[in-house]
């Protein structure tokens, strides 16, 4: 059985991941901003992020998720909107949060035989999908992958394989009713991507369904 470390596990994607995680026997440190049943974890806040990583100071953590994610900017207007609070808070989150997150949980990781680091990005953040809009949202995607790209060449000698996944157009609050899966779907078909992740394979980009998605 494994240690899974799930950011933002408290509603869509993460929760579901937990849940599945969980009914397979496998230790889970379900983490959220707040709320009974999470372990607390804002990555937005370094305090927060340090805090979690002494209370597991010791312990081996197999795989990583850093699912947590905003999408403030949907029906923003070129013209008016995107204001620059909300670069800084996207940014905050879905970068700077998975980055510190990453570099805090290293010294679990290390203590795995076979460390695994999954980083949620999005086929928004290809630059093949480039239809305008969500500028916000598709840079700060567009950064996760290459963080994510940069950290399996630094972290591959230490052992540590690292791929960033598109979870599908799911129907889940951030991608609305008109999605095109649920949220089960996504995180079955994610966790078969996670259990195929290696050193081999490390600095993949990875659909929900199987497929390698261009950077």
């Amino acid at each position: 059985m494994s240690h899974i470390l799930i950011t933002g596990a408290n509603r869509g994607i993460g929760a579901r991941l937990a849940e599945l995680y969980t009914a397979t026997g496998d230790t889970v440190t379900a983490t959220a901003r707040s709320g009974a049943g999470y372990a607390a974890l804002d990555v937005t806040q370094p305090a927060s992020v340090q805090a979690l990583a002494s209370a597991m100071e010791g312990q081996s953590l197999d795989l990583l998720i850093c699912n947590a994610g905003i999408y403030p900017d949907k029906g923003q207007s070129l013209e008016a909107g995107y204001p620059a609070q909300m670069w800084a808070d996207s940014f905050a989150t879905n970068v700077t949060g998975v980055f510190l997150t990453v570099q805090a949980f290293l010294p679990q990781l290390k203590r795995s035989e076979a460390p695994k680091i999954a980083i949620i990005s999005s086929q928004m953040g290809s630059d093949t999908r480039a239809p305008g809009g969500s500028y916000i949202y598709r840079s700060s995607k567009a950064a996760a992958l290459n963080l994510a790209r940069n950290l399996a060449a630094d972290l591959a000698p230490e052992g540590v394989a690292v791929g960033a996944y598109h979870p599908g157009w799911v129907r889940t609050d951030m991608g609305g009713d008109g999605g095109e899966i649920d949220v089960a779907e996504s995180a079955e078909g994610l966790i078969a991507e996670f259990d195929r992740l290696s050193l081999e394979t490390t600095g993949c980009f990875r659909t929900w369904d199987g497929r390698d998605h261009p950077y």
